[in-house]
């Protein structure tokens, strides 16, 4: 595996290897773990070439967030892609990503699902990581990219995005990968307590207990969502949103809608947490 800094570098190398096929690309914030290289390897199974890209995207934090501590761990996430037989790293600098301050960089947004969730909890979020995501596809130039669908509205924005500026480019989501307690993995668990972290995995149970009562026919979604946010709030949660949708528009369900999604982001301690699980209705 190399590392590489430099656009043009990158470039380079890619215009040599391309000559034996696609390319694979698995964009990231480091602070590795499982899941991220879950993403590594379904990225191989789709071309010889995979490139990982470690790069803490200043333009999708808000004032008041984690930018400033967001774990970096340049050489242990090194070790891990190099064991997973990753050929690139590309590590650029803020700078190469954004040559003009921030308030002078030409963003990309998707309209509409951008503000909606997460996008409403953390204004400007969305247009942060579809402008970072299309810079890093413009320099990489991949095949096919591969994304995680704990973010499912990221997942949606991405694949939005592609579709309307007409890039070439593959979207695999892939499932989230958890820990045995069903907690999905996440680079911000590590600002859990160990009492926080034992409280944890109720999101997902609290998912799941709403996903029965889904597919048993509940169509109350107000009274579910309430619920919900109740008994996460007996766990020490504090329940940011919660949202039953149309997995296709992330607008809310209604007659129509077969394939649903719901929605969550709660805050437990210093940790942000988010999750969704997606259901098929009768």
């Amino acid at each position: 595996m190399i590392t590489i800094e430099d656009t043009q570098q990158l470039r380079n190398e890619l215009l040599a290897r391309r000559e034996d096929g696609r390319v694979a690309f698995v964009p990231t914030m480091g602070n590795l773990h499982e899941g991220h290289l879950t993403l590594v390897r379904e990225a191989k199974e789709h071309a010889p070439t995979v490139v990982v890209s470690i790069f803490v995207n200043p333009m999708q934090f808000g004032a008041d967030e984690d930018l400033d501590n967001y774990p970096r761990t340049l050489a242990d996430d090194q070790l891990a892609l190099q064991a997973e037989g990753v050929d690139i790293l590309f590590f650029p600098s803020a700078e190469a990503i954004y040559p003009r301050p921030l308030e002078q960089q030409t963003r990309v947004e998707v309209p509409g699902i951008s503000n909606l969730h997460c996008g409403a909890s953390r204004p400007g979020h969305f247009v942060g990581v579809a402008t970072v995501v299309c810079k890093l596809f413009n320099m990489v130039q991949p095949d096919v990219a591969v994304f995680g669908k704990k973010d499912f509205q990221q997942l949606l924005v991405i694949r939005r995005m592609v579709e309307d500026l007409a890039m070439p480019i593959e979207i695999l989501g892939v499932d989230t990968v958890r820990e045995a307690d069903g907690l999905a993995m996440s680079s911000r668990n590590r600002y859990l307590s160990a009492e926080e972290r034992a409280m944890a995995p109720l999101l997902r149970r609290q998912l799941l207990q709403l996903a029965k009562k889904l597919r048993e026919g509940e169509r109350d979604t107000i009274r579910l969502q309430r619920d919900f946010s109740t008994n996460l709030g007996t766990g020490g949660f504090i329940t940011d949103y919660i949202e039953i949708v149309d997995a296709q528009t992330l607008l809310p369900v209604d007659e129509h809608s077969r394939q649903v999604a719901v929605l969550a982001a709660a805050q437990l301690g210093a940790a942000r947490l988010i999750d969704n699980i997606e259901v098929v209705l009768d």
